[in-house]
């Protein structure tokens, strides 16, 4: 089984290809902002990761999301119930967590089929 990693930086990739599968590394947002702000630019990094290796939401298998604080749960999840096609929902989890950054609220990481 091949193994395809890409944009390498020497301590991690933004996309690994195996098996039929595309795994993506944590997105976050730089452009600050609050929840929904974040959590809609981060949904966009994943449009483009995604399709520039091969795969789109539809194709979507899990997804993890990281909140600074549960409180902002509702508000993330008004993005993303828009962003997510119905019958096309991944597996997925949510949970609070220190985040690398203080102005950071949220990081999702997904996997998704390759097309």
């Amino acid at each position: 089984m091949s193994i395809e990693r890409f944009e390498g930086n020497g301590r991690m990739s933004k996309a690994v290809r195996c098996g039929g599968v595309l795994y993506l590394c944590g997105q976050t947002s730089r452009e600050g902002g609050d929840v929904q702000a974040q959590t809609r630019a981060v949904l966009a990094k994943i449009d483009e990761l995604l399709e520039k290796y091969g795969s789109d939401r539809d194709n979507l298998l899990t997804a993890t999301v990281y909140l600074k604080d549960m409180a902002d749960f509702a508000a993330m999840n008004e993005v993303w119930d828009a962003w997510v096609k119905d019958g096309s929902e991944p597996t997925r989890a949510c949970v609070r967590a220190e985040l690398a950054s203080p102005s950071v609220l949220v990081e999702i990481v997904v996997s998704a089929a390759v097309k």
